[in-house]
């Protein structure tokens, strides 16, 4: 049992990681114009206005005493969406409340999560139960962060404000492109008595064998990616699967989605300008484009145990953490073990549906504390908007 002080400590750096989240999320907001607060930049999502409302609610729902009642608008900004089949959502800006009334109830949802707070006084046997759910409301926070990023990422420029320094990352040239990886083990997920916080499809651990394989060195960039746009990958339907082409062919896709062409020139679309495409920083795409330029190549994605494999810093990989996400050939599906939080049990298991696939690594935009090598992402194959790219790893010889 942790001691008294030690156990007050430890409530109260939790519930300053807790506000710093939220003064994070708060700051996201800022990047919006007024004007765009009803608009909804990917077709996928929820308007602006949801969000709004959306991080209190879940605060609220999840520590909030369970005798006392959602109210309408607790269960109205409760869930995101993740549209699986094409079914997008239809809902109307005049079907949501005014932004005045949202900012009320945001206000006073906040400040009865900051009363409950500051009266926490749990027992020893639920004190556990009390951390989980705060780390729990501090890495929902940090991952909106990183989703209002992309999505606002994709409002036109005219609906936003602010300004953003250009990105530095570049690639570094290097005598070879592709680094052999030997056979060995890759250790996935965390040990259930791990004193690190995990989500639940991050457990149980274990350790896989994985034979030896070759990767690329770094992710693919804008300018390799170029190359295989320009040699009609789009348009080869070979190197895509049935249902990829059915995606690109119904939605008309012939570019990464923060790309455009004028004039024969392409730019990328930043947070705040368009820019000429920076051709050797990793590409953004879907797992859908990724698969496509892979087959091109002659090559295929990395599974996730490759990728753990390929982590290993003396192998000579680089680039993969914090330069964005990096798509893997892995179905999301639980690990062996795997037990559902008990307070959040739809977090994981309904996405257990043979239709998302595991990301690794992280983006520029990822919280630090989600950068642990635990840490699993997961997105349908046709969702272009994440800050993700990918590298490939040569076919088996076998």
């Amino acid at each position: 049992m942790m001691p008294t002080g030690a156990t007050e400590t430890a409530r109260q750096l939790l519930h300053s990681r807790f506000l710093a989240a939220r003064a994070e999320t708060d700051a996201c907001f800022k990047t919006v114009k007024t004007a765009a607060i009803y608009d909804r930049p990917i077709p996928e999502r929820h308007r602006i206005i949801f969000y709004i409302g959306h991080l209190e609610a879940f605060d609220w729902n999840l520590l909030r005493d369970p005798d006392i009642s959602p109210g309408e608008f607790d269960r109205l900004f409760a869930f995101g969406i993740d549209p699986v089949g094409g079914n997008l959502p239809t809902d109307q800006p005049e079907d949501w409340p005014r932004l005045e009334i949202v900012h009320d109830y945001r206000d006073k949802t906040r400040q009865q999560i900051d009363q409950l707070l500051s009266r926490h006084s749990a027992q020893p046997d639920d004190e556990a139960v009390f951390a989980q759910k705060m780390h729990v409301a501090i890495e929902h926070r940090l991952m909106h962060a990183e989703t209002l990023a992309y999505i606002f990422h994709q409002l036109p420029l005219d609906r936003k404000q602010g300004t953003e320094p250009r990105s530095t990352s570049r690639r570094k040239p290097h005598a070879s492109d592709s680094v052999p990886i030997p056979a060995g083990h890759a250790t996935l997920g965390l040990r259930r008595d791990s004193p690190v916080f995990g989500w639940d499809n991050e457990f149980e651990q274990s350790i896989v064998t994985v034979p030896e394989f070759v990767v690329d060195r770094h992710k693919i960039s804008n300018r390799q990616f170029l190359d295989f746009l320009n040699a009609g990958g789009y348009t080869d339907r070979s190197l895509w699967t049935p249902a990829d082409w059915e995606w690109r062919s119904s939605q008309n896709i012939s570019h990464p989605a923060s790309w455009s062409c004028r004039s024969g020139c392409w730019f990328y679309r930043s947070m705040f300008e368009e820019i000429p495409l920076p051709a050797d920083s990793p590409v953004y795409v879907s797992h859908a484009e990724a698969s496509a330029y892979a087959r091109w190549a002659g090559k295929v994605l990395p599974t996730e145990a490759q990728w753990h494999r390929a982590a290993v810093s003396a192998f000579g990989v680089e680039g993969l953490i914090g330069t964005g996400w990096e798509w893997t050939s892995t179905e999301f599906a639980p690990f062996p073990g795997f037990q559902a939080m008990p307070f959040y049990p739809g977090y994981s298991e309904p996405f257990f549906d043979g239709k998302h696939y595991v990301l690794k690594g992280g983006s520029p935009r990822t919280a630090p504390v989600m950068l642990r090598p635990s840490f699993r992402n997961w997105f349908q194959p046709h969702y272009q908007y994440v800050y993700a790219g990918f590298r490939c790893v040569e076919r088996s010889r076998s």
